[in-house]
């Protein structure tokens, strides 16, 4: 992970909304000693979260969309994308040009925030699951009127997240979030499978669990300094006859490949519907 923290240097963020994805940047953000608790300003309608938020992580907190935003350089939109007409409401034409937001809303797109906030310097991005212990991967894009010098805060804030990969197309986003942005339940489907498998043929659950996470943690890991394509890597350890040979046969023979891809390809058809807009309902018969 390569950061420039610099980028952040007397940066004020303010983040919209503070469920779980914003208290893993702020976290990962003052762990790695990027920003100071007094650069951080959170909005959060509910009370008790605003007072454990504020006693945890020593930032400051409010109930204001509006207040938090005020003088931020970087206003993280780290709301669910049913919340974004409250929330644009209440920042419509106090945002100026030298603020970027950055939103994390999947399927929810430039034009639509362009329309709700009436705001053009905006980015647009989709994290996933582990970025919420440092090791995620998100996938970006700006708009032209983003600076360098936003671009370059927006990439240290991401980044604090794990691996930020800048885009230069929606669709790539759409495609990330159908991919990187799904893709840590099919890798959850996946162990929960070998986890049971494990279990039917006698192992406790607890060394099955044990058994399937540290290979599935190594496999990675040696994927990653081997360099090799993972189909080269298969093929290394699939043995003529073997026991590899005949699970492998048995994954082939249930489409497993074709399932995977299927699988892939709704989530992006519905990342894509979630980005179209709402239709509005008939007018009822005179």
């Amino acid at each position: 992970m390569n950061i420039n923290s610099d980028a952040l240097r007397g940066k004020r963020i303010a983040f919209i909304g503070c469920g779980v994805m914003a208290e893993a940047i702020v976290a990962t953000l003052l762990r790695g000693e990027m920003v100071g608790a007094d650069q951080i300003i959170g909005a959060e309608p509910f009370p008790e979260r605003r007072k454990e938020l504020a006693a945890r992580y020593g930032i400051e907190m409010t109930a204001s969309n509006c207040e938090a935003a005020t003088d931020a350089d970087a206003v993280m939109l780290t709301i669910k994308p049913q919340t974004l007409g409250g929330v644009a409401a209440d920042l419509r034409g106090q945002l100026t040009d030298d603020q970027v937001v950055v939103s994390i809303m999947a399927g929810v797109t430039i034009g639509r925030l362009q329309d709700t906030l009436g705001h053009s310097v905006l980015v647009r991005s989709m994290p996933n699951t582990p970025a919420q212990i440092g090791q995620g991967v998100t996938v970006w894009m700006p708009t032209p009127d983003v600076t360098e010098e936003q671009n370059g805060v927006v990439s240290a804030l991401l980044g604090a997240m794990g691996h930020a990969i800048r885009v230069d197309s929606e669709e790539a986003v759409d495609m990330a979030t159908a991919l990187s942005g799904t893709g840590p339940a099919y890798i959850f489907l996946v162990m929960e499978a070998l986890i049971d498998a494990g279990v039917h043929m006698g192992f406790p659950r607890r060394i099955a669990e044990e058994l399937v996470l540290g290979t599935m943690l190594g496999s990675v890991r040696y994927a990653q300094e081997s360099g090799k394509h993972p189909a080269e890597l298969r093929n290394m350890v699939t043995s003529p006859g073997g026991t590899t040979a005949a699970a492998l046969y048995q994954m082939e023979k249930g489409s497993l490949r074709t399932v995977i891809s299927r699988a892939v390809w709704a989530a992006y058809q519905r990342t894509v519907e979630l980005g179209q807009p709402s239709p509005q309902p008939a007018m009822p018969p005179k």
